[in-house]
């Protein structure tokens, strides 16, 4: 009996001591090491991610098994973005001068190359998809002529067209393939896509599916920085408040540059009061939340904001380049090595890190008691 007090007291301490946890991040079996960049969270149950290596992954069941699906010709492709409509319907992205925008209708098991570089123009080199429903998108590339190459579907895919009303890009700006996420649309035919590089980061911003821009610095670069920039965008559904993150992806840990926030459509922008843990690749508002929760994910770890990215607090040391939300409870995360991981919401996480503690103080406590009753030899 007093072995069992003694049990309970430990563990009732232990308990009592531990912090109320923002969230954690539950890892999944993804069956590869290639580098994953592309993710699209559908629902609770199918999501798709994309990366090296022509490297396709699905899960049907919410992460518990992740299907490898072949694009013919593609192994050496890199898929930076993925955005899926269905179990069935989803369009990838792959950069470089031999990439392109694919699309399957069938899971993954055949799959057709919408567009490519047919001209095979120098620099070619396409960077990200936005959707608005899917039939209606857009594709963003680098600068081709001193203009960014935009593309435009309003017939899912079977044409895109390129967009000519769109401002010059400055000299040595361009925009980052990090999470698929530095071109998002928004409610009402609103779009947004985001720039870096050493000339500084600026913001583009349409509001009727593309068909004309207008643009506004940020403060989320310096001046001849030329791995700064914004790498990842996320706004609200209504349109005005937004969160934009990057940094310097050639200094991970410079927390200086890592976020700013907009609630004006991102006519104008404010650096994070607490910015994250360093330069971040993704970032992704937490459903439910009315805008006011948000995580950020980079290669140093990750971050979670509970105001609308005005200030940010550690969420885990694992490294992330992209992050996606289907619902508040069904949240990914991808990165290097083939890593995947589910979301857990902070009470199904503070649950699971108190049957960890408890579990933990049980084996501990264990193995004192068989310690004690060890048969002395002298």
């Amino acid at each position: 009996m007093r072995r069992i007090c003694l049990l309970a007291l430990a563990c009732a301490s232990l308990l009592a001591a531990q912090a109320p946890t923002l969230g954690a991040w539950a890892p999944q079996a993804s069956g590869t090491r290639a580098a994953l960049r592309g993710l699209s969270a559908f629902s609770a149950e199918v999501v798709w991610a994309s990366g090296s290596q022509g490297t396709i992954l699905r899960t049907t069941d919410g992460g518990a098994h992740w299907m490898r699906l072949a694009v013919p010709g593609a192994a050496a492709l890199d898929f930076r973005d993925i955005q899926a409509f269905s179990a069935q319907l989803a369009y990838a992205l792959a950069v470089g001068a031999n990439g392109g925008i694919y699309k399957t209708t069938d899971g993954g098991a055949t799959w057709v190359k919408q567009y490519g570089n047919t001209t095979r123009a120098a620099g070619f080199f396409l960077d990200d998809l936005a959707f608005w429903d899917k039939d209606h998108g857009l594709a963003l590339g680098d600068p081709l002529n001193g203009h960014f190459l935009l593309l435009r579907t309003t017939d899912g895919g079977q044409q895109w067209q390129p967009v000519t009303d769109t401002p010059p890009a400055l000299a040595g700006e361009g925009a980052f393939a990090a999470s698929g996420t530095t071109l998002v649309a928004g409610p009402h035919g609103l779009a947004w896509f985001a720039t870096g590089g050493r000339s500084g980061a600026r913001l583009f911003r349409s509001p009727d599916q593309g068909r004309t821009w207008s643009v506004a610095d940020t403060p989320l670069s310096a001046p001849g920085w030329s791995g700064a920039g914004i790498f990842s965008l996320a706004f609200y559904k209504n349109g005005e408040f937004g969160i934009a993150v990057g940094g310097d992806y050639t200094r991970p840990d410079d927390r200086d540059h890592a976020a700013a926030v907009t609630s004006d459509g991102g006519a104008t922008w404010r650096l994070a009061t607490t910015p994250p843990g360093g330069y971040r690749s993704g970032v992704a508002y937490v459903p439910g939340s009315h805008g006011r929760s948000a995580i950020a994910v980079g290669p140093n770890g990750s971050d979670m904001s509970r105001d609308g990215g005005a200030t940010w607090a550690p969420l885990g040391g694992e490294g992330f380049n992209a992050v996606a939300f289907a619902a508040a409870d069904a949240g990914w995360a991808a990165g290097a090595n083939g890593a995947i991981a589910h979301f857990l919401p902070s009470a199904a996480a503070q649950e699971a890190a108190e049957r960890r503690q408890l579990r933990d103080a049980h084996r501990r406590r264990q193995a004192q008691v068989d310690h004690a009753i060890q048969p002395q030899h002298r």
